[in-house]
Formats: C-alpha cells, structure tokens, sequence
C-alpha cells in the first residue's frame, strides 16, 4: 500500500461471531488495496477473540478492544481518530451483518476521487428496501422523511455505509459531533455539509440482516428522536455551534446530550 493513498475499511462490532470471519475474507476476495479496522465492545459470544485470531494469520487487520457497549457512534469516533492517527488518506465504515454487502466496496472506490464524502444510498431506488419487514421500513423511512425535513439534507444521513476523504476532511470537524448513539450518522452528516464538505450517493439495496438480530432497541430509537429535534433547534437559534473555528474551539449546546 503506497502512502499516498492509502484506504482503510472499519467495522465497529458487537455479538458478530456468526459473520465477522466471513465478512472479513468476502472483503479479501476483491483483492483490493485497504486494510480493515475491527472495534469489538468486549462482545460476551467471543468475536473478540475471533478477531484476535485473524490478526494472527492475516496481514493488514487490526482491532480496537473496549471494555463494552459504548454506543455506536463513539465506536464511529473511535475509528475515525484511528484512521487520521494512523495516516490513511481514505475511510470506508460499514456494519458487520451483511447488510451492507462487500461488492459495493468496489463502488466507494471507483467513487472515491469524486467528493469529501461517498454515500451509499437506499432512497434513490424504489426497491432497494424491498426483503426488509413492513415496521423496519416504516421507522427508516419515517427517519429519513424528518432528517430531509428538519436538516434540510436530501441525503440518506442515518446510515453507516460511508466512505470519507480524510486528507480532504479537517480532523477537528469530526470533534464538533457530540452524539455517541445511531444519531452519530445524521448529526456527523448535518455538520460535515453545514461546514460545506461535498456529499456525493449512489444507490445500495439492502437486504434483511444475513445473520444475528438488530442491536438498535426502542430506546435508541426514542433517542435518536430527541437528538434530531436537539439538532434542529440548535440549527435554528444557534446555528454557529456547527461551524469549525479555530483549533481552541470550545463546543457548547444549549443542553447535555447523550
């Protein structure tokens, strides 16, 4: 891997023993030229130790291990700190269910040079939702419908399939986002375009999650919920609070978030 271009691809995990060793080699058949990042939040089913494992015998794997569930967006952070600390220019984040499917690995490439951000979409086509159950489409869209709302971004912001241009992304951006639940995506989003970053989609379908289940309870949902309103209040009436200053910034909301 040369140093001028040099991808990583994270993949924050917790109960993925089903699925992390075969997501891993489907990525390694592409034959492509990134490393992959694992964060493990001290999964109880052992995919920690299957990580582990990897490392061994595998070049170019690496894992963060933390003391447990920490939420999914500080895992995000976590990754994206990683990634500057350890000089690579291009950042690809994705679940470890197979929901996101390695083959659009491929496309985040191929798109790579185009813009700040990459994003894979399900919104821009009819049935990229199409095996998911009537609820799960329910909440997702009811999601993306308040995001486009209130934030006024007609981009699919609450999902974890990204890529990132970090030579092109000041690392101190990243620090303005406070979330450290699911609100990480569109809170991460909403600051990275009010700072004025190009956001380029292209379409994914997403299948129903391969193995496991869901790790996002209600409570994260009603969170997310008083997060976004949170978000689109401080739009209105303090607005600067998004913008990058100076390295001595100091980020303060008009209330604690989570």
């Amino acid at each position: 891997m040369t140093n001028s271009n040099r991808t990583l691809i994270f993949i924050p995990t917790y109960n993925e023993a089903e699925n992390v060793e075969k997501l891993f080699f489907e990525i390694q058949s592409l034959a492509i030229d990134a490393d992959v990042l694992f964060l493990d939040d001290n999964s109880p089913d052992g995919t920690g130790t299957i990580i582990d494992n990897l490392i061994k015998n595998q070049r170019g794997v690496f894992v963060i291990h933390r003391s447990g569930k920490l939420g999914i967006g500080s895992a995000h952070k976590a990754g994206i700190q990683w990634s500057y600390e350890n000089k690579y220019n291009v950042l690809i984040t994705m679940d470890c269910d197979f929901s996101h499917s390695p083959e659009y690995i491929l496309d985040f490439i191929r798109h790579s040079s185009r813009d700040n951000i990459v994003i894979g979409s399900r919104y821009l086509e009819k049935h990229s939702l199409e095996t998911w159950n009537l609820f799960r489409k329910f909440l997702t869209h009811v999601g993306h419908f308040l995001t486009t709302t209130l934030l006024k971004m007609p981009y699919d912001s609450s999902g974890a399939f990204r890529l990132y241009n970090l030579n092109q992304i000041p690392r101190d951006m990243f620090n303005l986002i406070r979330s450290n639940g699911y609100s990480f995506f569109f809170e991460s989003l909403y600051i990275l375009n009010f700072n004025k970053c190009t956001i380029y989609e292209f379409p994914i379908s997403l299948p129903s999650r391969t193995y496991g289940s869901s790790k996002m309870a209600y409570k994260d949902i009603f969170m997310s919920l008083k997060y976004l309103g949170l978000i689109y209040l401080t739009s209105v009436f303090h607005k600067q609070t998004f913008a990058l200053k100076t390295a001595d910034y100091q980020l303060k909301y008009p209330i604690e978030l989570e």
